[in-house]
């Protein structure tokens, strides 16, 4: 594997504007709701599954 070098006078330091009160809340309820979600899984019973030989 290849390491990616910096090209001389060229800084890949990334700096993200800090998050506003709004933006930490609404990206914490948009994880609440796809946790929420994620663990409704639909289950097909083991009766219904055909399994060809």
């Amino acid at each position: 594997m290849n390491l990616i070098k910096e090209p001389k006078g060229v800084d890949f330091i990334i700096q993200s504007p800090p998050l506003t009160e709004q933006d930490r809340k609404e990206i914490s309820e948009f994880i609440a709701s796809r946790k929420s979600k994620k663990n409704i899984v639909k289950r097909i019973p083991k009766e219904k599954i055909l399994v060809k030989k």
